[in-house]
């Protein structure tokens, strides 16, 4: 069983970690759920969401995680939008 200090202290340094890197800034939340670890939020990219989850999986290994990462769509539309 993991001890609950234990799991504090790991996404304390998930959070730091992040926060040093690219995804820092983007309002990442990583919070303990009892039994589980969510970590949810929006990246800019696919390759930054497979980052973030590498990271993920490497600071919160045993641990049950749920993840919730929208990458946000930034490309510009690819046709006009019709208003009724």
């Amino acid at each position: 069983m993991n001890d609950p200090a234990n799991i504090e202290y790991r996404i304390a340094h998930l959070q730091e970690r992040l926060a040093a890197e690219e995804q820092g800034e983007l309002g990442l939340r990583v919070e303990n759920r009892g039994s589980s670890v969510t970590v949810a939020g929006t990246v800019s990219t696919a390759h930054c969401r497979e980052e973030l989850l590498r990271t993920v999986r490497e600071e919160l290994d045993g641990l049950t995680v749920h993840c919730d990462i929208v990458v946000a769509e930034t490309a510009a539309p690819d046709h006009p939008e019709e208003l009724s």
